[in-house]
C-alpha cells in the first residue's frame, strides 16, 4: 500500500443514489479510519441493473462517470456486483480498477469452494460468464439467485434475511461452500447481520471490494496489459468522454 492514505473513487452505475450512499457507508465503516472515499453514481441508464441491456449501458455509464471525476485518486472501485465494463474501465483508467465481483470472487476462492447468493434470476448467468472471464470458475460451485432484485431487498433489507439466510445455508450444506458470497450494491452490509445464522463465512461484495482496493493503491496490477486507450473519434458522447477517448 502506499505510505499515504489510499483515496478510492467508487463509482454506481446504478442510477439511484440512495444505493450509492448505502454502499458508501458500508464502505467507510470497513476501509481504514485515513482512507478517502469518493463516491459518484450513474448519470443515465437503469435505477438497477438486473439485465445484459441495463449491464450494457452501465458500462457506458461508469466510462462516463470516470470521465467525469478522473482527478486525484488511487484506485478505481466498479460499485456494482457483475461488473459492468470492468475492463473498458481497466483499459481506460491510468490508475488500478477492481470490480465488486471479482474483488468478492478473489477473496472467497483464497477458502477454496464458493458460492455467491445475489437478487435478480437474470444475473445468474451473466455472474457465471464474468468468473469463467476472470478464471475464477474452477473455485465457483453455484451462483444462487433470490427472486427479489437487490433494489427490492435494498428498500426493505430486514424482510430478505430469512430468505437470504437459506439461500446461504443450502449454498454450504448443498453445495459444500466453503464461503458465500453475499453479492450486490442493494445487499451492502447485511451480511454481518445474517453472519451468525450462517455455518460458513458470507463475504459482503461492499467490503470486499474496498479492502483489496486499499491494497492495491500505489501497486502497478488490476490494469490493461496493452496501456491507455488509444485515440478514437466519437459522436455524440458527453464532451468529457469525448475528450478523454481523444
Amino acid at each position: 500500500m502506499s505510505s499515504r492514505a489510499p483515496r478510492l473513487l467508487l463509482i454506481n452505475p446504478n442510477t439511484t443514489a440512495a444505493m450509492t450512499r448505502l454502499m458508501l457507508g458500508v464502505a467507510r465503516a470497513a476501509a481504514a479510519p485515513a482512507t478517502r472515499l469518493t463516491a459518484v453514481t450513474g448519470r443515465f441508464g437503469a435505477r438497477y441493473i438486473a439485465s445484459r441491456a441495463a449491464a450494457a449501458i452501465a458500462g457506458h455509464a461508469a466510462l462516463d462517470a470516470l470521465a467525469r471525476h478522473h482527478g486525484a485518486h488511487d484506485v478505481v472501485v466498479l460499485a456494482c456486483f457483475g461488473d459492468p465494463g470492468l475492463l473498458a474501465l481497466r483499459e481506460f483508467s491510468p490508475k488500478p480498477v477492481i470490480g465488486m465481483a471479482e474483488a468478492s470472487m478473489r477473496m472467497a476462492a483464497r477458502r477454496g469452494r464458493f458460492s455467491i447468493v445475489t437478487g435478480g434470476e437474470r444475473w445468474g448467468p451473466m455472474i457465471g460468464e464474468l468468473a469463467a472471464l476472470l478464471g475464477l470458475d474452477r473455485n465457483l460451485a453455484r451462483v444462487r439467485t433470490v427472486a427479489p432484485t437487490g433494489a427490492d431487498i435494498a428498500r426493505d433489507p430486514e424482510a430478505a434475511h430469512d430468505l437470504l439466510v437459506r439461500a446461504c445455508r443450502e449454498a454450504a450444506t448443498k453445495d459444500k461452500a466453503k464461503s458465500v458470497i453475499l453479492g450486490g450494491a442493494g445487499l451492502a452490509g447485511i451480511a454481518a447481520k445474517i453472519q451468525p445464522r450462517v455455518p460458513v463465512p458470507v463475504i459482503d461484495s461492499t467490503v470486499a471490494v474496498v479492502k483489496t482496493a486499499e491494497a492495491l493503491a500505489g501497486k502497478k496490477g488490476m490494469r490493461d496489459p496493452f496501456g491507455p486507450t488509444p485515440a478514437v473519434e466519437t459522436i455524440s458522447l458527453s464532451p468529457g468522454l469525448a475528450k478523454a477517448l481523444r
